[in-house]
């Protein structure tokens, strides 16, 4: 039976008293197309001269009703900021009810009851579901670092057949399950927009988009059979174990040929909502509980907006330590920090909110509008037309350093110190016991430590540092006359110190060689550092290397890596106690 008969018996099924007319409407087929196919259907003996289904039409429906569905809810949802950090998507509420639930009613109202959901972030939430019958979860540990190719890959192949597979952050107006389903098929909506990667001809196939034609917007629900199931199966194995397809979509192990197999079955765009922001949650359903998020309510009370009000929020996936996002009030764009993983076992939140305050009258940071002691949530306004230091530009490192002097030198007092070497023990204990990644950690740690009292003989100065003084925490902003201002942001480790380990932290941040570093601490002093000085720069390198080393350990426990950054800071700790304690000697057989 051709792809055209189905695809009309199909409309039978759903609407048996439309007319001829009223298929080729709801088709888009011309009416000579419906014609033919209802001929075929009545010499093939599906249907009889009056339309009905005859008996061996009813077995034809009763032999393709829907088997199973498969639910994918393992992603992070990273656009979904900054809700994603208290729920999953698939447990967004939305009308009273859950994403996944009403999926899951809706299944069931299909007649579908055996579902496999694939949970991975915030999997826990999703237990409840167990308590279901026919509900199966399969965990993804690999939700972190791997797309939903893999999360299907775990799904059993004979539950890919007469099979749904459904995104768990979407919304249907209507239920688009069916009791019967005559034919594989991937739906998409009437919207048509660039950047798609394939249309629906007249004929409910897929073409290739191209110059001439616009793509239609892909939903991500399908609908598999056994013969394209077996196939999707064995090429999803495949993809699953290349590390190039990591961070592909499921379809991508749908072939160019399995592709022409599936028919188009589209959607009004009206008829469903894709749910990957807090915008789109809001504009569906204003009322939603999983609205009430702590950091909106700080954004609404601290600019006096409502939430309405706020748009276009993006993330910030750059930075190290947190999760960001960035969203626009007003004229402004503003900045809303949440810590990220572990990030409190790491900063004192206290002592940032202190450091905030004594330098506001500088105006040399970020506009902070609030922060929070307690959790560290914190409102800035976005600085425009800025850009980071390049490190390597060193018209840019002498300004930097520059203003690092000035502010050094203007003698901001806190109550709270930075003991390097308390916390380069403080990060190592992070690791509960765990020994170092590195096998000669311990000589290195103690090469760094014999350089302790020399570093406390040659503290002269003890004023606030910012202990992060890296080249992407320097801002430069173009201001309205063309010159640019330049702004010391992220304080979140500034304390107490000598002024000096801050140049060193900007030298190991930059990765600076030898060369580098030297010419870095000649910035600083404009070509007069004291050799005893120097030395000690150098004993501060390699203190602030082992720190960050620390560090990077730590964040790896935690899934994060930092790739060539956490082996540069370990050779600072190695190589400049070594050259600080050559340096130590040669001074000291000089004398």
């Amino acid at each position: 039976m051709n792809r055209a008969s189905l695809i009309v018996l199909q409309a039978l099924i759903l609407h048996p008293d439309f007319t001829q007319r009223e298929l080729s409407d709801q088709l888009g087929f011309s009416l000579g197309k419906v014609n033919n196919a209802i001929k075929n259907l009545k010499e093939t003996g599906i249907l009889a001269n009056d339309h009905q289904l005859t008996a061996k039409g009813q077995q034809l429906i009763k032999a393709h009703r829907p088997q199973h569905a498969v639910i994918l809810a393992a992603g992070y949802g990273m656009r979904m900021v900054p809700i994603n950090t208290e729920q999953p998507k698939g447990l967004l509420e939305v009308h009273h009810q859950t994403l996944i639930e009403r999926l899951i009613d809706q299944l069931h109202a299909g007649g579908v009851n055996q579902i496999d959901v694939v949970v991975g972030f915030m999997k826990e939430h999703f237990e409840f579901l167990s308590d279901q019958a026919g509900i199966n979860l399969i965990v993804n540990s690999h939700y972190h670092d791997r797309n939903n190719l893999y999360s299907l890959s775990l799904v059993d192949p004979q539950h890919l057949s007469d099979a749904y597979i459904i995104p768990s952050d979407i919304w249907f107006q209507n239920n688009p399950f069916r009791k019967c389903e005559l034919y594989p098929w991937y739906m998409v909506s009437d919207h048509i927009t660039s950047g798609q990667e394939w249309y629906s001809t007249k004929a409910h196939t897929f073409k290739a988009a191209d110059d001439q034609h616009l793509g239609n917007v892909p939903v991500g629900l399908a609908y598999l059979t056994a013969g394209l199931a077996k196939s999707l199966a064995t090429q999803l194995n495949k993809d699953a174990a290349n590390p190039q397809c990591f961070n592909d979509f499921w379809e991508h192990s749908l072939e160019e040929s399995t592709w022409r197999q599936m028919s188009s079955r589209i959607i009004a765009d009206t008829d469903f909502a894709e749910i990957n922001t807090y915008e789109q949650l809001l504009n569906l359903d204003a009322n939603s509980n999983h609205l009430n998020s702590e950091a909106i309510d700080i954004i609404t009370k601290t600019l006096g907006i409502k939430r309405h009000d706020i748009h276009h929020i993006t993330v910030m996936k750059k930075g190290m330590t947190n999760r960001s996002f960035m969203f626009t009030a007003g004229a402004h764009r503003y900045i809303m920090r949440i810590p990220g993983a572990g990030t409190n076992q790491l900063i004192n939140r206290q002592h940032e909110a202190a450091v905030y305050q004594a330098i506001q009258p500088l105006a040399i940071s970020e506009p902070v509008l609030y922060i929070n002691p307690r959790n560290g949530y914190k409102l800035s306004r976005f600085i425009p037309h800025s850009r980071n230091c390049d490190a390597n530009n060193w018209d840019d490192v002498q300004r930097c350093i520059d203003l690092l002097h000035d502010f050094h030198n203007r003698g901001v007092k806190v109550d709270h110190q930075f003991d390097l070497f308390d916390q380069i023990d403080f990060y190592e204990g992070l690791r509960h016991g765990q020994p170092s990644a590195y096998r000669d950690y311990d000589q290195v740690k103690a090469a760094v430590l014999a350089l302790r009292s020399f570093i406390k003989e040659h503290r002269d100065q003890c004023t606030l540092c910012h202990i992060d003084a890296n080249a992407d925490n320097f801002l430069f902003a173009k201001q309205e006359d063309g010159r640019e201002k330049l702004h010391l942001i992220d304080w979140e480790y500034a304390g107490m110190q000598d002024p000096h380990l801050d140049i060193a932290m900007f030298a190991a941040y930059s990765m600076y060689d030898r060369a580098s570093v030297d010419h870095l601490i000649d910035c600083y002093f404009h070509n007069d550092c004291p050799e005893d000085i120097r030395t000690k720069i150098y004993a501060y390198l390699a203190a602030a290397g082992l720190l960050w080393s620390n560090w990077c350990e730590y964040k790896q426990t935690l899934g994060l890596d930092f790739g060539e950054y956490s082996i540069a800071q370990y050779r600072f700790a190695k190589n400049y106690s070594q050259i600080a304690a050559q340096r130590i000697k040669e001074a000291q057989s000089n004398d």
